[in-house]
């Protein structure tokens, strides 16, 4: 009984931290700049994957089915 009385004791007195209120510490806002540009940089990087894309998109064919020679050439009687 002792024990759980001395826990509960332990547990009470323990000292709380107090964090200051919403997250705004010493560092609070230093990575905004550093996001900022880091977004910017990956928007400009999918621009010219975009764009890079388009390019070989209208190198492919319509089709990639073999092409018909039979409709073309008259046939040959022997």
């Amino acid at each position: 009984m002792t024990y759980l009385l001395a826990a509960q004791f332990t547990l009470a007195a323990a000292p709380t931290t107090t964090n200051p209120p919403g997250g705004q510490g010493q560092e609070f806002g230093s990575s905004g700049p550093v996001a900022l540009i880091l977004i910017i940089v990956l928007f400009i990087a999918v621009a010219f994957l975009i764009r890079s894309m388009t390019k070989h998109l209208k190198r492919v064919p319509a089709s990639f089915d073999p092409p018909d020679t039979e409709q073309d050439e008259p046939k040959k009687e022997p």
